[in-house]
């Protein structure tokens, strides 16, 4: 095979495995997240009918909108198990098996939905959400760490990033499919609840044809013959040697240190700033307010359907951009629009009794957030973990990632209401602050990672963690493959 159909087939197989991977994997916490909107009503009369037929006991309107509200919010608890338990299952399984399996919860879930209405069960559809929610919160860990760890170096950005892309395409989907032309209306909506099964079956019939992580494979189960296969299978024929030694030097590192427990990398002074970077701008994620909206509900139709086309936009303009400019500027520009748009969005509202064109600037706010949150935090977010822990550590890192996350997403769908009640029109102060504090410590802490190899941001990370020491002999030892031999090393 030539060079240049070698290079060819290895963007042919990247550009077939992102989408088998996400179809069910991060597009099912967007896709889940957006179906909920169409059935409120028709869910909500089913609880009520539900304990008639059993209790002969009809629900006031707040008992049922309280248990509807539970069937919700615990798509949440559900993600923040999934985050828990997708790194044991990365390490034992393998990046792409943990994927695979993790269709069973989805499947189970879809199998709920469906015939909750014949059992005549509510309950079947808050398991249903707890099951889907495992699905989504594993995958959201697992899937941009299977990425990462497959891309070459000029691409590993742009690999991650599409984990976000599908993410906010799935928002989108779920909007279409929960039309009432399509499966929302009342006739339907248990398989409306049971439609994210049909993304899973794609993913359980393509994804097995793909290769496992070439770094899986060498790292953790010490198979080098399988790691080449896989990156021939990725590269086609131009498996750059710098590649090879790359893998080889990180494997060298990771010689004889089992993988990492997450409590373990808080006691470890050699990742401090990596686990306070990971801690920040995960737990920045969620609380920018990026989910919560506070609009009347005679304009909630019309930005329901845009916020959910701007971020996907703003995802692809991200994956075009994350290459050139790199994570720091998009991240920090991100959330300094955000902090600027908030603003904005304060002061409309302040003003929105006394000048007439104020609330059309309301809404322009709120979609230029969400672009601003899309084209920086909602993809780079998830690249970080991959970029800048070993082997041994990224897994632990995804699950206190993905913990923050889903934690600060919960906490955040119980807090709004009362920021909106006490606040007011300054409800997105307290969002702006976040926003601003994140840019600032992004801007100063945070190494850029664009093209780098993993052993250098390492590096990189090694001299923060170890500055104030001022010796050498206090960073950790490394060891280093170098041409068919391992040295050790306490810099690079």
């Amino acid at each position: 095979m030539s060079g240049e159909q070698g290079k060819k087939g290895s963007l042919r197989t990247l550009a077939l495995m992102v989408p088998s991977a996400a179809i069910g994997g991060t597009l099912q916490y967007g896709y889940n997240l957006s179906i909920m909107n169409a059935p409120t009503t028709y869910v909500q009369n089913f609880i009520n009918e539900t304990f008639t037929d059993r209790w002969g006991v009809r629900l006031n309107v707040y008992q049922v909108t309280l248990v509807w509200s539970f069937i919700v919010s615990i798509f949440s608890l559900g993600g923040l198990t999934g985050a828990l338990i997708a790194g044991p299952m990365s390490i034992r399984f393998g990046r792409k098996k943990t994927l695979l399996l993790n269709n069973v919860f989805l499947m189970l879930s879809s199998l709920l939905a469906l015939t909750s209405r014949a059992a005549r069960s509510f309950e079947m559809i808050l398991l249903s959400r707890v099951l889907v929610g495992i699905n989504a919160g594993i995958s959201m860990n697992v899937q941009p760490m299977y990425f990462g760890e497959c891309a070459p170096k000029h691409l590993r950005g742009m690999l991650s990033l599409s984990s976000a892309i599908f993410t906010s395409f799935g928002v989108v989907l779920g909007q279409v499919v929960g039309l009432r032309e399509i499966l929302g209306s009342e006739s339907c909506w248990e398989y409306l609840l049971a439609s994210n099964g049909i993304p899973g079956f794609i993913q359980l019939l393509t994804l097995p044809w793909f290769p496992e992580s070439p770094r899986y494979l060498l790292i953790d189960r010490g198979d080098k013959e399988a790691c080449f296969k896989a990156l021939w299978r990725l590269r086609g024929c131009e498996v750059s040697q710098s590649e090879v030694d790359e893998i080889l030097q990180e494997k060298a590192q990771s010689e004889g240190i089992r993988p990492r427990q997450p409590w373990e990398l808080f006691r470890d002074r050699s990742v401090r700033w990596q686990l306070l970077s990971i801690i920040v701008i995960s737990s920045a994620m969620q609380l920018c307010g990026n989910d919560s909206a506070g609009i009347p509900a005679d304009m909630i139709q019309y930005i329901t359907i845009g916020t959910g086309s701007c971020e996907f936009l703003a995802c692809i303009v991200s994956t075009l951009l994350i290459e050139r400019m790199g994570r720091k500027v998009l991240l920090m520009g991100g959330y300094i629009l955000m902090t600027v748009w908030a603003v904005v969005f304060t002061v409309a509202l302040c003003l929105e009794h006394k000048v007439a064109w104020m609330p059309y600037l309301s809404m322009a706010c709120l979609f230029t957030y969400i672009l601003s949150f899309g084209m920086g935090p909602a993809g780079v977010t998830g690249v970080l973990p991959t970029e800048i822990f070993t082997q041994a550590a990224r897994p632990a890192a995804y699950m206190i990632a993905g913990f923050l996350m889903w934690f600060c997403l919960f906490i955040l769908g119980m807090i709004f209401p009362f920021l909106v009640s006490s606040l007011g029109q300054f409800c997105f102060v307290p969002f702006s602050i976040v926003c601003l504090l994140t840019a600032l410590y992004v801007g100063l802490n945070l190494p850029e990672t664009k093209g780098k190899t993993l052993t250098v941001i390492a590096s990189e990370f090694d001299r923060m963690n170890f500055k104030k020491a001022g010796s050498a002999e206090t960073q950790p030892t490394r060891a280093l493959y170098q041409l068919g031999e391992v040295c050790q090393t306490t810099s690079f």
